[in-house]
């Protein structure tokens, strides 16, 4: 019996010490090394509200106050939930109240789903390349800039495809509202 209990002690120290520090050492160091801008996180990945500011793109829906990191988490509702179809209508009316005056054509079937809906964690700085196309109307009409120089920046803030193949590109509204307020001074 004795054997045992000491058998399973060094088992515990054993794992204990493998998979509770040398393992999240040894991820850790590794991200360090490989991603050496996003392993100790960036405010580049958290995104910001514009308040519908016309002189801004406008990220995604949050479902986190503020964006607050510390309260990112995901609505949790289903597709058939009452309250996710609530939510969804009334963003697709504030984003169709900003863009229409800028884009009288623009219907409900045209506005991307990235416009309506929050990402997993709520603080995705990132909209679609569709998304931003959009609003570029607005930004360039509010800011009176060529709407050709405003569709060259959102091409120069628009991240590819994560290792080439996951994902769709996305263009970082953070990094984007930043260059835009740069543009002009």
């Amino acid at each position: 019996m004795r054997r045992d209990l000491v058998t399973s002690v060094r088992a515990v120290l054993a794992l204990t010490l493998l998979l509770g520090l040398a393992y999240p050492l040894a991820v850790t160091g590794a991200s360090q090394i490989v991603f050496p801008g996003r392993a100790d996180g960036s405010a580049r990945l958290i995104g910001r509200d514009y308040g519908q500011d016309p002189r801004y793109f406008q990220s995604r829906p949050s479902t986190a106050t503020d964006y607050d990191a510390g309260a990112s988490a995901f609505t949790n509702l289903g597709p058939n939930s009452k309250d996710a179809r609530d939510a969804f209508s009334g963003s697709l009316a504030a984003y169709l109240k900003l863009e229409r005056p800028y884009d009288r054509g623009l219907q409900a079937a045209d506005v991307p789903v990235d416009a309506v809906t929050s990402s997993g964690s709520g603080l995705d700085p990132h909209i679609s390349t569709d998304n931003a196309a959009i609003q570029a109307h607005r930004v360039a009409s509010v800011r009176r800039l060529p709407l050709e120089r405003v569709q060259q920046l959102i091409s120069g803030n628009t991240d590819g495809r994560s290792l080439g193949v996951l994902g769709e590109p996305g263009v970082n509204v953070r990094e984007l509202n930043e260059v835009l307020d740069r543009e002009r001074r």
